[in-house]
């Protein structure tokens, strides 16, 4: 889909005790050119689930279903001829995801299994990929060995700037 936003941008935001939390606006723009509502108003829905192989979330639009599971069938299919059997964990994890709505301001309230499962308490660090977001506790964040440093420096300079030790 050449006419699709692509994630890019990163921002920390605060998370209210009901997992509440808003989108940076870098990101939010490009997730609500993706996934406008259909009465035109500010807002729209952001499907939020476990990251494939990362503790962390991985945010994206409605839209976007379509690409992942073709993605993961193309996938599959390969393992299928390589091995004989598919992985059905890739459909299992793939299509974790629960959409939610997001308001104006992009706030969103984060699903609770998801949230526990990326140990995201009252801080949430987003990271565009181009085509999904990732939202990660800052401290799992800095602390993972297989992601980029240039995130994990971002992840501290945001905190840094929010007084928030880590």
């Amino acid at each position: 889909m050449d006419d699709r936003s692509e994630y890019q941008g990163d921002g920390l935001g605060l998370v209210d005790d009901k997992g509440r939390v808003a989108i940076p606006v870098s990101l939010r723009q490009a997730l609500a050119a993706n996934s406008p509502r259909s009465d035109g108003k500010d807002g729209g829905t952001v499907i939020v689930g476990v990251h494939p192989q990362q503790k962390c979330l991985r945010a994206y639009d409605p839209a976007y279903v379509k690409i992942l599971k073709t993605e993961i069938e193309a996938i599959q299919a390969r393992q299928l001829n390589e091995l004989g059997e598919p992985n059905y964990n890739l459909k299992r994890r793939g299509a974790s995801g629960e959409p939610v709505p997001f308001d104006g301001s992009g706030r969103f309230i984060m699903p609770g299994f998801p949230r526990d499962y990326a140990n995201i308490g009252e801080n949430a660090f987003f990271w565009g990929t181009f085509d999904w977001i990732e939202i990660w506790d800052p401290k799992t964040l800095v602390d993972a060995v297989d992601v980029d440093p240039a995130m994990q420096a971002a992840c501290r300079y945001h905190c840094k700037v929010k007084g928030i030790a880590l």
